[in-house]
């Protein structure tokens, strides 16, 4: 674990770096003081970072130069926080705390939150699009693999399940479908970005699709086994906001115990398709373990 723990720091430090360059770049075209303040007060903390450790991770693994993995690394962790500044908003979440500090509505106001989250989103296509590392080609499969994660059949579609089914609780199908598509589709979309640049991407792209509902749906069975389990300063956001805001959780409607069980389970499903790729990461398979493991 500590060497899990020492190469996400390297990820954490090679993404941070990257996206103080990019936000820095900003000024030199203009934009507003106080959009660029929030701008890095919402982008520039101290997250796990597990979207670029994913797309670095497999990127590594299937041995692309490092310089063509930092703009899909940088794009995919834009669109997560913009997604977290959105969900933490008084018509969404409500939520106060994120990361140990006051959200960007709070330590701000609510409508540059919002100007924040939509500007997180059109600079990740923007890096995207300008970085000359990546050829056109590969840049065009990055932005479809991108805005199908984020849109309306991905993370924002998934968003809005969440919200239709705030006290009435669906079933474990439908309650998958919503994480699939919430969660899963930017984990998805992290290890296809990190991998649609080798020639080996059309044979491989199956497989870390399946690879990544698992983990993806793992990652969400234990987040809200934490959000019954842990506690605030562990977190670093309000322990049982899901349960208070009448979130519908896989605890809640099948139990802890099962709910341990089935995550217990996408683990290993995750750890068998990852053992079938031709290129291992063993970054990737001690990650897969902590994803069951985590207490924050």
């Amino acid at each position: 674990m500590n060497l899990l723990h020492a190469q996400l720091r390297i990820y954490q430090e090679r993404i941070n770096h990257y996206l103080e360059e990019k936000l820095a770049d900003l000024s030199a075209r203009y934009c507003p003081e106080k959009l660029a303040q929030a701008l890095a007060y919402a982008t520039l903390d101290q997250g796990k970072r597990l979207r670029p450790a994913l797309v670095y991770a497999i990127g590594e693994a299937l041995e692309l130069p490092v310089e063509q993995l930092h703009a899909p690394a940088a794009a995919i962790e834009l669109i997560h926080c913009y997604s977290l500044v959105h969900d933490d908003l008084p018509a969404m979440d409500d939520d106060h705390l994120r990361r140990g500090k006051p959200t960007t509505h709070i330590q701000f106001d609510e409508a540059t939150a919002i100007l924040v989250g939509d500007a997180q989103q059109s600079l990740a296509f923007q890096i995207l699009a300008e970085d000359p590392q990546i050829s056109d080609s590969a840049k065009i499969e990055m932005v479809k693999i991108l805005a199908h994660a984020a849109g309306p059949s991905g993370m924002v579609g998934g968003q809005q399940i969440d919200m239709d089914c705030a006290g009435n609780l669906p079933d474990q199908q439908a309650l998958q479908q919503m994480h699939l598509m919430k969660t899963g589709a930017l984990i998805e979309a992290a290890l296809l970005l990190g991998a649609c640049q080798t020639p080996q991407y059309p044979q491989i792209k199956a497989l870390l699709s399946q690879y990544a509902q698992a983990i993806g749906l793992a990652f969400q069975v234990q987040d809200d086994i934490l959000d019954i389990e842990s506690t605030t300063e562990t977190l670093g956001k309000p322990q049982g906001s899901d349960l208070n805001a009448d979130k519908s959780t896989y605890p809640k409607l099948l139990g802890l115990a099962q709910s341990k069980q089935l995550r217990d389970q996408l683990i290993a499903q995750a750890l068998e398709r990852l053992q079938q790729l031709p290129s291992q990461s063993s970054f990737l398979e001690a990650l897969t373990h902590y994803i069951g493991q985590r207490d924050k």
